[in-house]
């Protein structure tokens, strides 16, 4: 039982820290132009579009080891969405 509301808590972590980022902060308006973009990632890829949000510079884009942050997000989402396959067989 513990085991199952720790991994629910690390699933939700990014979730709650990006919805957090959105609502006391400009960072994931300045990042992205709309609504639908970050909400699809909030939902597929909450890693990938926090570490996009905390590396985006408003002149510049993402770049350099900003995109290793990202890459970082994505082989996150990537291990999860894989951890949880595993376990299900």
């Amino acid at each position: 039982m513990g085991c199952c509301i720790f991994a629910a808590m690390a699933a939700i972590g990014p979730r709650v820290a990006l919805v957090l980022t959105w609502l006391f902060t400009n960072l994931v308006d300045r990042a992205f132009n709309g609504v639908l973009l970050p909400l699809l990632g909030l939902i597929l890829l909450p890693w990938t579009t926090l570490g996009f949000v905390l590396a985006y510079a408003p002149v510049a884009g993402v770049q350099g080891i900003g995109w290793i942050v990202v890459l970082c997000g994505l082989l996150l989402d990537l291990s999860s969405y894989g951890g949880g396959a595993r376990s299900r067989r």
